[in-house]
Formats: C-alpha cells, sequence, structure tokens
C-alpha cells in the first residue's frame, strides 16, 4: 500500500494510441455485425472474453453534477456494462457511490435530501463537539474565529473546512474505511489537484470520504484537504473530466460525461464574484476542451442541457437529475449498440451490487502526525478507537468527528498503513493554521418598544495550547449597555483534561429598572468587582461540574428614583462558594430540534468569606426538546429561591419578565427573591436556509411567578401570558419579531438579536 496517491499530468493520448483504439472498436463492431441474428442469441457478441472494456467518466460541475443520476439511469435501462470509473469533483461523488454498490433508485433518494445546509454547514454535530466549546454558545458569539497574531488577523483557508461536507460523504459511500479502488465492485479513480504543485492528483486508494471531499474542495469556498502532505483542492483545476484517467484504467471505449458551467456571458460579469467564478470556469473549460479532443469516434461524449443551473444550486438537485436523463436518451442508438442481453447484465449488476467487506482488521498502533502544538495525548483521549480491536467503521467515523469538534483543527482525517510488522491508524489531524490564538466578536440587541432597548457588543480573545496540557486563556470585553471585561485561565490538570483549575476576574456595570406595577419606578446601575477560583471537572462531552471561591464587591448606585431607595451603603463586600453543574445535549443552541439542557448555580455567601451578607441563594433550569417533522416542541422550568432561614439581600434577587420570560410585560418588570416559571414553546421552520437554519415561526405559552418582591403591591399570583413570533438565523446570530399578552391585559411588541432562553 503506498502513501500517496499518483501525480499524473493531465495531457493528450498520441494518435498512434487513439488510431489502435478505434481500429479495435470498429473490428469488434464488424465481428459482431457479421453474425446472424440465431448466432448472435446462442453466443452473444458481448460476453465477458470479447466484449470491449467501458469506463464512465464523470465531470465536476458542483450542483449540476446531480445529471450524472440520471445518464446512469438510462445506462442501465439500456443495459450498459460499466468496467470502471474516473471522476472529477461532484462526479466523484456520484461515481463513487455507484461504484460501491449504490443503486440508482438510493441515489436519487438521496439526491432529494442533500441541500446546501448537507454538504457545507461548518460545525460538525453538536453532540460530537467538546463541552468548553459548547460554553461558547451560550454566549452574543457569532462567525468563525479569526486567527490573530503579531501580523494582524488571520484568515481560514475557504468559507467552510469541509467537515459537515466529508460527514455527508462518509455515509454516501458503502465502502467504508481504508480500500484500493480496484477491489471496488466498480473500479474507481477520483482526481483532486495540488494546491502547491499545480498537478492532476489521481487517488487509486485511500478512505473514500476523504478522497471525494478533497476532490470537490472548491478554492475560496472549501478549505484544502490534507493528504500525505499535499493540499488538495477541486481537481476541476487540472483534469475535469478525466478521459485520460479512463484510459490509463485499460478503457476501450469512454463514456464521458460533461456538466461543466458555460462560461458567463459579457453583461454577467459585472460584479467581483462573477470575475472569480469566470476565472475559475476558464480554467476548468480549457482543460476540459483538451480533454474532449481526445475523444475516439468509439467514445461517447453525453452533455446534458442544463440551461440556467449553476454549481451552486444544491437546493434544487431532483431538478436537475431529469436533464441528465434526457441528454443521455439523445444517443439512445449510440448506447444501444453497447448493450448486454438481459441475463448477462442482470449478473454483472449483480456482481456489483454486492456488499464490499469493511476492513475492520485491528491496528497496532494508533499514530498523530507530528503536531506543533496540541498534545497528541490528549486528543487522544477523544477517540473510542483501541489498538488491538476490531475497527468499527462507525466508532472511527464520530472520532474523526470529535477531534474536529475540539476547535483545534481544520481538518481530521486518517489513513491505515502495513509497516513491517504492524498496522498503523495514522490520523492527519490538521493544527489550524490561523491558531493558535484567536478572536470572535458578538452582538446582542433588544427592544420592547417601550423605552427599554439593550445593545451590546462582544469581542471575546482565546489563547490556546500555552502548555502541553492544553491551557487556555480567555478574555471577553463587552461594551454598551453591560460593559463588563472579564478573564479566565483555564489549566487542565492532566492530559485528558477531565479534571482543571481556573481562575478568574470579572469587572463589570450592569444597570436594570424597578417597576411598580406597570410605571418604571427607579433605575439602579451596579457595578461588579470579583474575583474567583473554580476546580471542576468535565463529565463527558456534555456535562461539566465547577466548585469555586468567590471574593469581591458590588457597587450599587441610585441613578433615577426617589432618594429613600438609595443604596444604604456604595460597596457591598461579597464572598463564599459557588456551585455550578450543566448539561448540554442539545442539537443545536439557536434552534434546537432535539436534545436537553439543564444547569444548576448554588451560592454560599458567608461573612467568614469576607461577605456582607449570610445567605444561600439556588436556582435550577431545564430544557427538553421534541421535533416531529417541522414542529417541534421546547419544554422549559426555571426556578429559584433561598435556602435556609437567612433572605436573599436586594442586591441578588431575581429579575424577570420580558420576551418568552413572562411576555407581555417589560423587560425585568418582576424583582423578587423566589421565581417558579415554566414555558412550551412551539415553533415550526416556515423557510430553509442554506448555510444557515432558515427562517420560523411560533408560539409560547408562559406560566410563572415571583415571590417576595422588593417593591409592595407588584403581582406575586400566577402569570400566564402567551407571544407570537417570527424569527430567522442570521450572519450576526438568532433575530426575533415578536409579540407578547400577558393575561392581565398587559402586552408589548419586542425585537431581540440574540438567545432570548
Amino acid at each position: 500500500m503506498t502513501d500517496r496517491p499518483e501525480l499524473l499530468p493531465v495531457q493528450r493520448p498520441s494518435s498512434h494510441r487513439a488510431t489502435l483504439a478505434l481500429c479495435a472498436a470498429l473490428a469488434f463492431w464488424l465481428a459482431a455485425g457479421s453474425l446472424p441474428a440465431s448466432a448472435q442469441s446462442a453466443e452473444p457478441a458481448h460476453s465477458q472474453a470479447r466484449r470491449p472494456k467501458i469506463c464512465l467518466v464523470l465531470s465536476g460541475g458542483g450542483a449540476r453534477g446531480a445529471a450524472h443520476v440520471g445518464v446512469l439511469k438510462v445506462l442501465e435501462e439500456y443495459r450498459v456494462p460499466i468496467d470502471c470509473i474516473a471522476a472529477t469533483s461532484m462526479g466523484a461523488l456520484v461515481g463513487a457511490a455507484y461504484a460501491t454498490g449504490t443503486t440508482v433508485a438510493e441515489m436519487q433518494a438521496i439526491v432529494g435530501q442533500i441541500t446546501t445546509e448537507t454538504l457545507y454547514k461548518e460545525n460538525p454535530p453538536r453532540t460530537e463537539v467538546d463541552m468548553r466549546r459548547k460554553l461558547d454558545d451560550n454566549t452574543l458569539l457569532f462567525g468563525p474565529e479569526l486567527g490573530i497574531g503579531r501580523d494582524g488577523l488571520k484568515l481560514p483557508k475557504g468559507v467552510v473546512t469541509g467537515v459537515q461536507l466529508e460527514s455527508f460523504l462518509r455515509q454516501l459511500a458503502k465502502a467504508r474505511g481504508y480500500h484500493q479502488f480496484d477491489q471496488l465492485q466498480i473500479p474507481f479513480r477520483a482526481v483532486a489537484t495540488d494546491l502547491v504543485s499545480g498537478k492532476a492528483v489521481v487517488f487509486s486508494e485511500g478512505e473514500l470520504a476523504n478522497v471525494m471531499r478533497a476532490s470537490m474542495s472548491v478554492p475560496g469556498a472549501v478549505a484544502p484537504a490534507e493528504f500525505a502532505g499535499m493540499m488538495l483542492v477541486d481537481g476541476m483545476l487540472t483534469s475535469n473530466l478525466p478521459i485520460q484517467t479512463g484510459r490509463a484504467m485499460g478503457a476501450d471505449i469512454i463514456i464521458a460525461v460533461n456538466v461543466g458551467t458555460p462560461l458567463l456571458k459579457r453583461d454577467a460579469l459585472n460584479s467581483i464574484v462573477a470575475v472569480s467564478s469566470q476565472m475559475l470556469s476558464i480554467l476548468t473549460e480549457q482543460n476540459v476542451q483538451a480533454s474532449i479532443a481526445t475523444l475516439t469516434p468509439a467514445d461517447i461524449l453525453i452533455s446534458p442541457e442544463l440551461g440556467d443551473f449553476s454549481t451552486g444550486d444544491f437546493d434544487h438537485l431532483a431538478e436537475i437529475t431529469p436533464a441528465g436523463e434526457a441528454g443521455a436518451r439523445k444517443l439512445a442508438s449510440r448506447l444501444a449498440q453497447l448493450s448486454l442481453p438481459e441475463a448477462e447484465y442482470a449478473q454483472l449488476r449483480q456482481r456489483q451490487l454486492l456488499a464490499l467487506a469493511p476492513d475492520v482488521k485491528s491496528v497496532d498502533e494508533i499514530r498523530f502526525d507530528p503536531l506543533q502544538r496540541v498534545n497528541p495525548q490528549a486528543v487522544r483521549s477523544a477517540m473510542e478507537t483501541r489498538t488491538g480491536e476490531t475497527i468499527d467503521q462507525p466508532t472511527l467515523d464520530r472520532d474523526m468527528r470529535r477531534l474536529y469538534g475540539t476547535g483545534y483543527f481544520e481538518h481530521v482525517n486518517y489513513r491505515l498503513l502495513e509497516e513491517p510488522g504492524k498496522r498503523v491508524l495514522a490520523v492527519e489531524a490538521v493544527e489550524k493554521s490561523w491558531g493558535p490564538n484567536f478572536i470572535r466578536f458578538g452582538l446582542g440587541m433588544s427592544s420592547d418598544f417601550k423605552g427599554d432597548a439593550y445593545f451590546n457588543l462582544l469581542a471575546s480573545y482565546r489563547q490556546t495550547w500555552i502548555n502541553s496540557l492544553g491551557a487556555e486563556w480567555r478574555t471577553d470585553l463587552q461594551v454598551g449597555q453591560d460593559p463588563v471585561l472579564s478573564s479566565e485561565f483555564y489549566q487542565p490538570l492532566n492530559a485528558e483534561g477531565i479534571f482543571f483549575v481556573a481562575p478568574r476576574l470579572v469587572f463589570g456595570n450592569s444597570s436594570f429598572n424597578l417597576y411598580q406595577g406597570d410605571q418604571r419606578y427607579a433605575r439602579f446601575q451596579v457595578g461588579s468587582r470579583l474575583a474567583g477560583l473554580d476546580l471542576g471537572a468535565q463529565l463527558g462531552r456534555s456535562s461539566e461540574l465547577r466548585l469555586g471561591l468567590v471574593r469581591g464587591a458590588m457597587l450599587p448606585e441610585l441613578q433615577i428614583g426617589p432618594p429613600t431607595l438609595a443604596p444604604a451603603s456604595p460597596r457591598i463586600q461579597q464572598g463564599g462558594l459557588r456551585t455550578r453543574w450543566l448539561l448540554d445535549r442539545l442539537d443545536s443552541v439557536n434552534f434546537a430540534r432535539s436534545g436537553s439542557y439543564g444547569e444548576v448555580n448554588l451560592l454560599d455567601s458567608a461573612r467568614q468569606m469576607g461577605a456582607q451578607d449570610n445567605y444561600v441563594k439556588w436556582s435550577a433550569s431545564g430544557t427538553s426538546v421534541y421535533s416531529f417533522g417541522e414542529n417541534t416542541f421546547n419544554f422549559n422550568a426555571s426556578l429559584g429561591g433561598r435556602a435556609g432561614s437567612h433572605p436573599l439581600p436586594t442586591y441578588d434577587q431575581f429579575l424577570w419578565g420580558g420576551f418568552l420570560r413572562q411576555s407581555g410585560y417589560a423587560t425585568g418588570q418582576f424583582f423578587g427573591e423566589d421565581l417558579r416559571f415554566a414555558r412550551v414553546l412551539y415553533y415550526r421552520r416556515i423557510m430553509r436556509g442554506s448555510m444557515l437554519d432558515g427562517a420560523y415561526g411560533g408560539l409560547s405559552l408562559e406560566a410563572g411567578k415571583v415571590g417576595n418582591q422588593l417593591v409592595p403591591g407588584n403581582n406575586e399570583g400566577l402569570m400566564v401570558s402567551t407571544a407570537a413570533f417570527a424569527a430567522a438565523d442570521t450572519p450576526i446570530g438568532p433575530l426575533y419579531v415578536g409579540y407578547g399578552r400577558a393575561r392581565s391585559g398587559a402586552s408589548s411588541f419586542y425585537i431581540y438579536l440574540g438567545r432570548p432562553f
């Protein structure tokens, strides 16, 4: 087994070879035509011993490649034998599926499920994401991480890394694991481009998902794939219609399917995006025409008419497929000449549909390619695959997603190597080239159109792998309505990262209104100066427990209101023990479709630890989400209060009310020491997105009470509210527009950018 795929220059075959191919084909047709009908029936001209070897060559073309499925349908209808497949980009996706035994019917069903979101949505399944990274989801952060260093900002190599694409491709190909492609049901080759050398890279072995992903990594859109030290991008740049690769596989007859995008007209070249796209199309069209020029009269070229469908129309694949069928039928007479007798074709297809046994032999060593920053021992603990045990392909696939979910790598794949006396699983985990220090931004905004409006802008700077145990230092700066500067140093205590210590500092100011009934009564600003030290544990990939000390001071100030409400002291000392437990199994933090979330907080404030007051404050919340088709029900309960005989001081009571937290009332209208709240949220996706979640419409039914409120006379009974909203996932976070009404008659319109629950 070789470590590198074969590098092949794309060049035109010699005229001598083309002449031989033409003569062989003509001789075959003459021999077949000279037989009488009875003889042809008794001894088929296309018997395995005598018929020519036919290779199917499938071009790249992005979404237009769905036409390949329609072509395959016609080839099967005319019983045209396919002995080998050479393909590029989207053609490699279809070709690999067919070569591993996926039927046309199965491919049509798969095509109907593919969307732009399926192929290119960036993040891996959230259940595979490290808990440390899940915590980022609960902030205002949006967009990708940008690298930051002495030279300024550093950008990723593509809009997406391709990890989601690769995860989907693993489901598509029926041959899981590492294989020699000549041993597939139909011998197969895929073509990519080495971004450094500019040469075509022809894969004859490998893990199919990795190979397909490399072949269709459009430069600028999908980050290059890393393989055996090479940076690989879409094969369209060097060999979009790999006819010569089919010849090299021993083909006598080529059936080439070209679905490449035609060049734009002059009036369409009206933007930098259009000009950049045209540059790629020119490069592609040049090598396609060079390949077409090598076809002989014995070969067949199918060019479906795809109209205005573009390479990015992945949301319309089911509409593109029939165009391939129509294009192939135009050459029905040529295809019929290659037809096998029904029984012989059935036997051939039966052999080709046999499932290829997965490569499940155990490995003797798990080896990470050299890493500059990340400790291999630390990330190996994320894997369930073990040496000496039989390889389970789904487990290995999950391992690759988990490694990516740590957030340290831009791409992860693997190879199986046969070395003297041992078998090695070589993991190619490519560290982010724009790391190890990152910056992200966030934005939050809300308004109830009654004078309460909030706006916050956030920047988060994260330094990773400060030492071999994976220490991180994160600093967040928020400006706006609630300015905050916080910093935490996160230090794992072992390579596996189960236990950790985390010292932290928080400096901030927040403001809130105090209401008497529906009228604003006063306005306060509270400053915070806190230091803490947590000892914690990561309980699997979905849970975290922290126990810690907290010490500091609060600085309350009356801004608006009667002087009698002024704080008795301008400085309130704080000190105590803090406990926090988190559980996060939601599949999405913005518009969850399944999973659960739980959080429990406990603060034991004690004078012995420097606090002004003795009290114990607790809070708990839980969410459970269920979906039926496009319909989702989100159940939530939030509780809080005091434990013991000491009341909660006024500076640390619960602030409640507002959108989806007792809709209809003003934001923060209720202020008390006891909270009971439950909500049933229903939402339905009303518009699918491409790279984002799309748009939703929803309803909410809420019931709750806030007891022992600071302002006497405020409603302490059961409050019931309803809300209706429309929401959309946007590049700067989820945006909600809603209307809420309470049973008391209070109502309000809301606009909210961020996560309201």
